[in-house]
């Protein structure tokens, strides 16, 4: 994937924040995957498992930390 589409880490409310964290995780997902038919084929294997949901909610908030960090947690 050629196309840039992370120009900055900055963003101007937490809210955004963590809606940039959740973009983060898939763009990283589909990264890791390229292949949307093998992405939906497992889909249905992680959407039901406990420890697979927890796994992606660990990812989020790890992308989450590093967004907060960059935005200086949002200090003025």
């Amino acid at each position: 994937m050629a196309d840039t589409w992370l120009a900055s880490l900055i963003t101007a409310t937490p809210q955004e924040g963590f809606e940039l964290a959740i973009t983060l995780s898939r763009r990283g997902v589909k990264y890791t995957q390229p292949d949307v038919d093998t992405l939906k084929k497992l889909r249905p294997d992680y959407a039901n498992s406990a420890e697979a949901l927890t796994a992606a909610s660990q990812v989020v908030a790890t992308n989450f930390q590093t967004v907060a960090a960059a935005n200086n947690y949002w200090r003025k």
